[in-house]
């Protein structure tokens, strides 16, 4: 008996579906499962996100700046630098991962110049330095308002203050702040930086003290 011949339309359509499922489970499931079993084991600490742990579990990303501030009476919440803490840069969406972003203020807007002058003037006299002295990094935000980079300058600046604050020697301060020094990528990109939320994650196992930073609000 002679076999019916498939019709040239369906033909093209079955081999299309074949090539579909094919596609489907390399690129769906095969490729990602590859590429996520590579990243687990050779890149395990920056695929879950760079986590920064404390009594075993996660407390922060290095990646995330955040608020390290005196939670309020009223509400809880960080909203006054607390000077035990070395502080991260402005952020114009809170520290907030949910609302990333910056200003969008021109370098000639008014409201941006008299909004940098309040914080170069805050900073000073949070710091105790002349106004004049206060760097850039301390008054101006990233561009995504979770950078969690400061310039060696401004730590070095508020070595002072968090010696003070915890009662300890500037010279250990000073340490730590030394300890997390990262100069410029591969010697000529960029510009020196400290992670101030790694900073303050070995100034909390330091000297601990019961106040809103590392997510202890």
């Amino acid at each position: 008996m002679a076999r019916t011949a498939v019709p040239a339309v369906l033909r093209h359509h079955l081999a299309a579906l074949r090539m579909l499922l094919v596609l489907t489970v390399v690129t769906g499931i095969g490729y990602p499962l590859l590429i996520t079993g590579i990243a687990q084991v050779g890149l395990a600490d920056r695929a879950n996100g760079s986590l920064l742990t404390a009594h075993g579990r996660p407390v922060a990303s290095r990646l995330i700046g955040q608020n390290f501030g005196l939670p309020t009476a009223t509400s809880g919440r960080a909203a006054l630098p607390d000077p035990a803490w070395f502080q991260p840069r402005p952020s114009a969406g809170g520290y907030d991962p949910g609302n990333s972003g910056a200003s969008n203020l021109g370098p000639t807007n008014p409201k941006l110049t008299r909004l940098i002058l309040a914080r170069r003037g805050a900073v000073a006299a949070f710091d105790g330095v002349p106004a004049a002295a206060v760097p850039a990094d301390a008054v101006t935000g990233s561009g995504s308002g979770l950078d969690p980079a400061i310039s060696p300058a401004y730590a070095y600046q508020q070595v002072r203050r968090v010696a003070q604050a915890r009662r300890l020697s500037p010279v250990r301060v000073r340490r730590l702040v030394e300890r997390r020094l990262h100069g410029r990528t591969l010697g000529f990109l960029g510009q020196p930086y400290v992670n101030v939320v790694e900073l303050n994650r070995d100034l909390a196992a330091a000297v601990p003290v019961g106040r809103a930073g590392l997510n202890g609000r």
